[in-house]
């Protein structure tokens, strides 16, 4: 099974269609306001109205209220929730209206303790940058991801993927997915479409050579 691709960050139309025109198999929302790449409810819901069926639709958010999440999955027509901030295993657990996954942002390898606490359908693993919630650009040490593929969930690889490196991860870590936000963007929230295609192609381009 090859490893699934997501860009995340999407602000735009034009963005989304390069995405999904390059192979993506999902796109990421945001819907929090520390991010540059934020948007508002009316706004994803225009871009996702354009997005086809069987890509996958994710919303990011971080320490948001229950009924905020389940308002904006209804609202958009998310299929995804991916929480970012410092939600805990039971509040996780209470997301029932949608796929579900935790991220993480890993400063080392004790971020392994905290994994196996949250039952959702995948663990995303993040690069650490202090004060920052994502799309930093930032890497970890990815034995760290090596280790967390074998500890029962899905593993969605993030944090400083590019299309330069991102072959070598999927070969080293062979995580269910890869996740790319600012390693493929011209400015924060604007996409560079050569950029999308090259990461695409060589995220997965190793399984066709294995």
């Amino acid at each position: 099974m090859r490893t699934r691709v997501k860009i995340c960050g999407i602000t735009n139309e034009d963005d989304a269609r390069v995405a999904v025109e390059a192979g993506a198999d999902a796109l990421g929302f945001v819907f929090f306001e520390g991010s540059p790449r934020c948007l508002e409810l009316e706004r994803a819901r225009a871009i996702i109205e354009t997005v086809p069926p069987f890509v996958s639709k994710v919303g990011v958010f971080v320490n948001a209220p229950l009924e905020q999440i389940l308002g904006t999955v209804c609202g958009c027509g998310l299929d995804t929730v991916q929480l970012h901030g410092e939600e805990t295993p039971k509040f996780a657990a209470s997301v029932t209206f949608a796929a579900c996954y935790k991220a993480f942002r890993v400063q080392h390898a004790g971020a392994l303790i905290e994994l196996t606490a949250y039952r959702t359908c995948g663990w995303l693993l993040d690069g650490y940058v202090a004060g920052q919630r994502g799309g930093t650009g930032a890497s970890f040490d990815w034995d760290i991801a090596q280790t967390a593929s074998k500890l029962g969930r899905p593993v969605i690889l993030a944090g400083g993927l590019t299309h330069e490196n991102v072959e070598s991860a999927v070969r080293r870590v062979r995580p269910y997915a890869v996740d790319v936000s600012s390693g493929v963007e011209s400015s924060p929230g604007r996409k560079d479409e050569s950029k999308v295609r090259w990461f695409v192609e060589a995220a997965t381009k190793c399984w066709a050579k294995d």
